[in-house]
């Protein structure tokens, strides 16, 4: 989890905490701050997912691709200068 998710979250939760707040008290204005703030949010936290998801795919590939040299290391299959 990297801090975009952290932050997408917290203004996910603070936006609809607003929004709700405006709709006990009839407050339009706060109504539509608390949706945006939660769009914010959820845009935020969307954006640390695709980040965390690259990040591990990008580990994946670096244990796959030393895996693969180790392997040809052992069964001789190394070029050589």
């Amino acid at each position: 989890m990297n801090k975009d998710t952290v932050k997408g979250t917290m203004d996910d939760a603070a936006g609809r905490a607003k929004r709700q707040v405006g709709e006990w008290t009839g407050d339009t204005k706060t109504q539509v701050d608390g949706a945006s703030q939660q769009v914010k949010g959820k845009v935020e936290k969307a954006w640390g997912n695709v980040k965390d998801a690259a990040r591990e795919a990008d580990k994946a590939n670096r244990e796959r691709t030393t895996s693969e040299d180790i392997d040809r290391e052992r069964s001789g299959d190394v070029d050589r200068p």
